[in-house]
């Protein structure tokens, strides 16, 4: 995974990137956007039919960060770093976006940009994604979604 990883920490230093993040810091404080995008990014991630094992694990560990924010906005769990949660959004804004680098109609590789970027957060930002599933799993989120 981390040659995906690598890949995707490529297209987080690039300009189109840089212009999600401003998309993304944009959305930060309206939260019904915010829900939108989140709808989008998990149909867009369920769409991502796969049989390897290594894209469900992708898929299931964004569906994770798409609970935390929904938890973060609903004002359950605030145990994350801004900065963190500013390049999560920004990175389900590109993979709900249908025209990235790679435009997502283009089979295979159209996802394989998207994948690559969800790789790299999910590497740089394990500890918050951890934590969070830390705290999802002690009950602490029961009654709150």
């Amino acid at each position: 995974m981390s040659s995906l990883a690598d890949k995707g920490m490529k297209l987080s230093q690039n300009a189109f990137f840089s212009y999600i993040i401003t998309k993304a810091s944009g959305l930060m404080n309206k939260p019904v956007k915010v829900g939108l995008l989140l709808t989008t990014a998990y149909h867009k991630l369920t769409d991502a039919n796969s049989t390897e094992s290594g894209i469900d694990q992708l898929k299931n560990i964004m569906f994770r960060f798409i609970r935390l924010v929904k938890a973060y906005y609903n004002g359950t769990y605030r145990d994350i770093d801004t900065k963190t949660l500013l390049l999560g959004v920004a990175v389900l804004l590109y993979v709900a976006t249908p025209i990235d680098i790679v435009p997502d109609f283009i089979p295979v590789i159209g996802l394989a940009d998207d994948l690559s970027l969800v790789a790299w957060f999910i590497s740089a930002f394990q500890d918050e994604l951890q934590k969070f599933q830390v705290w999802e799993e002690s009950g602490t989120a029961v009654g709150h979604s």
